[in-house]
């Protein structure tokens, strides 16, 4: 090989390397470009989820939002939020308040065992029956049953005094009333489920619209405020005159304990 053909073999080595280190340093600043914008994308990502969740966690929840929403009163109810619901003959003398949570197992224990001669007594006119509906196990076991569930009460009484009723022993049975940890009354389909066991509510296109669109859902949270200020602590709670009555746990004893107390 001549001197002239080994440098001009020497040069073209030389400028293939070139070449090759160039494209090398192209591809390596290619690189780093996606590198930082990849990482640019990822920040802004995580600074946007962050973000996010905050203004989620400072967001009101749907309970919230329906205790500052438009008041709409059942019928049947008196008093400026309509949160005074009282039940029987006008000429009854004395009232039973009866303090309950929907997924209360001892209310439910309670109107299972009593819930029927309740019902009798006030037919009968022995004494009206006012309810007060509390919601607090909702914030105990974590979940909106009580508070659903307390709406629908309200689309009932809206129906009749008779249906409210009806209803609110169908929600304490034995078949259908849940589990304290189990939320089932926080969805509307159940509640309905429950309703068509009433013949007053079965197939009520009106109750029905009521439940889903939540027309009484600011009523239940004015209800459980009505509760909150009662100074009652648990459910259920009997009082008469403003004395508390014991729980009793049979008709029998139910009876015993409301002629004691109309003698009072």
């Amino acid at each position: 090989m001549s001197s002239r053909n080994s440098q001009a073999n020497k040069a073209a080595a030389r400028e293939k390397l070139r070449a090759e280190r160039e494209r090398q340093a192209k591809k390596d600043r290619v690189r780093r470009q996606v590198i930082v914008a990849g990482a640019g994308v990822l920040l802004l990502a995580v600074v946007g989820g962050v973000a996010y969740l905050v203004k989620q966690a400072n967001e009101p929840t749907y309970w919230e939002k329906a205790a500052k929403a438009e008041l709409v009163k059942p019928k049947n109810t008196t008093g400026d939020d309509g949160t005074t619901v009282v039940l029987g003959k006008a000429d009854a003398k004395k009232t039973l308040e009866l303090y309950e949570d929907s997924r209360c197992p001892a209310c439910a224990a309670f109107e299972q065992a009593v819930g029927e001669q309740v019902k009798k007594d006030v037919d009968a006119g022995k004494y009206k029956l006012r309810y007060i509906g509390a919601t607090f196990i909702d914030n105990a076991a974590k979940g909106e049953g009580s508070k659903n569930a307390l709406s629908a009460l309200g689309a009932a009484l809206n129906v009749s005094p008779e249906a409210f009723l009806d209803y609110k022993a169908a929600l304490y049975s034995k078949e259908l009333h849940p589990e304290e940890t189990v939320d089932s009354f926080a969805k509307d389909d159940y509640l309905i489920k429950v309703a068509d066991t009433v013949p007053a509510l079965k197939g009520n296109a009106e109750f029905k619209k009521a439940v889903e669109d939540g027309t009484y859902d600011r009523w239940a949270m004015e209800m459980s405020k009505s509760f909150d200020k009662s100074g009652v602590t648990g459910t259920p709670t009997l009082k008469m005159d403003g004395k508390k009555i014991d729980t009793p746990s049979t008709p029998d004893a139910f009876t015993t304990a409301i002629d004691a107390a109309l003698k009072g």
